[in-house]
């Protein structure tokens, strides 16, 4: 190993107390202050971004602790409005073409080709159905009829006056038509009685 002459930077002080080139020694305890830091700005972004997400999505609710709604002892009693749904014949041979509606139908029933026979019936009555399937379930208790868009309250209100059982929910889960029928034991019950 090469050794190199001593020059007039090898020479320092001895009442700088330095370590190195530039460095005093460390003091003591200061690791934890900058990870008391880190901790609480980690903190801050996630309780930002859990309300963030609870503004923007209505499926999640996140509320700050001690910011508690102040809630009445009693419930209030609320009705949700509906749209009266589709019965006239006319508007209905126009839905598909008009409104771009489509209805699949699904089996969520162990009775075998459920489906078919829904779809039949729409069709009879000259509802814009496309399609009809076995759903990936089969223990179905009660039909839904599902619609993708708020202004479609109606269709879907219409197709489950025409099937008799059932109830009606919005949802985005169902994206292959805008009216998606996943037909339970109650239209079973309906069908075969």
């Amino acid at each position: 190993m090469a050794s190199y002459p001593k020059d007039q930077f090898d020479d320092y002080p001895e009442d700088l107390a330095r370590i190195g080139a530039h460095r005093g020694p460390a003091k003591r305890g200061g690791g934890w202050i900058g990870f008391a830091w880190a901790a609480l700005a980690t903190g801050a972004l996630i309780a930002a971004g859990l309300f963030y997400v609870s503004l923007t999505n209505d499926s999640f609710k996140f509320e700050f602790p001690g910011a508690e709604a102040s809630a009445s002892s009693t419930p209030v009693e609320t009705t949700i409005p509906t749209a009266e749904p589709i019965t006239d014949r006319d508007i209905i041979k126009t839905l598909k073409k008009e409104r771009d509606i489509t209805i699949t139908v699904l089996n969520g029933t162990a009775v075998d080709k459920l489906d078919n026979v829904a779809y039949k019936a729409l069709k009879k009555l000259k509802w814009p159905a496309t399609s009809y399937a076995p759903a990936s379930i089969d223990t179905e208790e009660e039909t839904i009829v599902y619609y993708n868009n708020v202004a479609d309250e109606d269709v879907a209100r219409g197709v489950l006056a025409a099937l008799g059982a059932g109830d009606v929910r919005f949802s985005e889960a169902f994206s292959g038509a805008p009216i998606t029928v996943v037909l339970g034991a109650d239209y079973a019950a309906l069908v075969e009685g």
